[in-house]
């Protein structure tokens, strides 16, 4: 239970500030940036949680559909942040509580955790 505390923590960190350096290096983004937020964010998860198996003896090593699974939730998470609030108007208030970021993180480590 604890190693798999201490992957989501590290899983956490290591997406949320790595994220940015590797977006910076793929051109002509637009409006179509969160959505590749989202995949950066599954993928970092997915790569941190496949070094961290080799490291903690608790935690199994993910497979591709574990990716996959980080993958789609980490989508559905910026599908909400883009399109939720243009249906309706008044969850935007709520959803700023949040930076719009996290949500696609935090979908990309539920799926990720959701299939382990």
């Amino acid at each position: 239970m604890l190693s798999r505390l201490i992957l989501l923590g590290l899983q956490l960190i290591a997406a949320w500030f790595a994220a940015p350096f590797i977006v910076r290096y793929i051109p002509g983004l637009g409006r179509m940036q969160l959505f590749v937020f989202a995949v950066v964010f599954a993928v970092v998860v997915w790569i941190v949680g496949l070094v961290l198996s080799q490291v903690l003896r608790e935690a199994g090593m993910p497979t591709s559909s574990t990716l996959v699974s980080a993958l789609i939730v980490a989508l559905i998470g910026a599908a909400l942040v883009t399109w939720l609030p243009v249906f309706v108007p008044d969850v935007r208030g709520a959803m700023r509580a949040l930076p719009d970021l996290a949500y696609p993180l935090i979908g990309a480590v539920l799926g990720y955790h959701i299939k382990r």
